[in-house]
């Protein structure tokens, strides 16, 4: 079974991964399932925006990106107060490895201020937002809902259909007229999409 490893943190945006989570771990969509593996900087328990206690499956420090095949990082306040230069690391060396990354709206400008959006196509909730970061990749900002720039996925915050439809896509776990119906239910609640999903 594949693992995914999802970072976990104080006011984590609970909302802008759930979907992609749901379909991961379930299988329900895409007929495999993942293991999905929360990892925080300490053991101790976080609670996300919406008022969920979440207590680490593991600690960052035991995180082998050898064992992994995807890792998901959420927005939260703790990226724009500065924080999360340990799960940059992380993401660098699961990037560096090939391994994909995804990232949506406050994890961007961690992955920005750490140079990993520099050279690989991205976006984000705004470009003026990960420019506020001092980043140097503007020219590979790319206004869309979501984008897949080689390894990394990222999505603002008020795309978390899109994060999951590109990141289910990026993993090879559904194909094309798969993925429309996908975003088709959830998003436009296009009624003809559901016997895709379900034949």
């Amino acid at each position: 079974m594949k693992t995914a490893y999802v970072a976990v943190y104080e006011t984590l945006a609970d909302w802008e991964i759930g979907h992609l989570l749901v379909e991961l771990r379930t299988g329900r969509f895409t007929g495999v399932p993942w293991q999905v593996v929360t990892v925080g900087e300490s053991a101790e328990p976080v609670v996300t925006m919406g008022g969920m206690r979440i207590v680490p499956d593991m600690v960052l420090a035991d995180v082998d990106p050898d064992d992994g095949d995807l890792l998901v990082l959420a927005g939260s306040a703790f990226w724009d107060d500065g924080q999360g230069d340990a799960f940059a690391k992380l993401a660098k060396t699961f990037l560096d490895d090939g391994i994909p990354v995804a990232a949506i709206c406050g994890a961007t400008a961690g992955l920005a201020r750490a140079g990993l959006l520099d050279e690989r196509k991205h976006t984000s909730a705004v470009k003026e937002y990960l420019q506020a970061t001092g980043y140097q990749g503007s020219d590979n900002y790319v206004d869309e809902r979501a984008v897949v720039g080689g390894d990394l996925i990222t999505a603002g915050p008020d795309s978390p259909v899109q994060f999951a439809r590109a990141t289910l896509q990026r993993l090879g776990l559904a194909d094309e007229q798969k993925l429309d119906a996908y975003e088709g239910v959830f998003h436009r609640a296009d009624p003809a999409a559901y016997p895709i999903l379900v034949g």
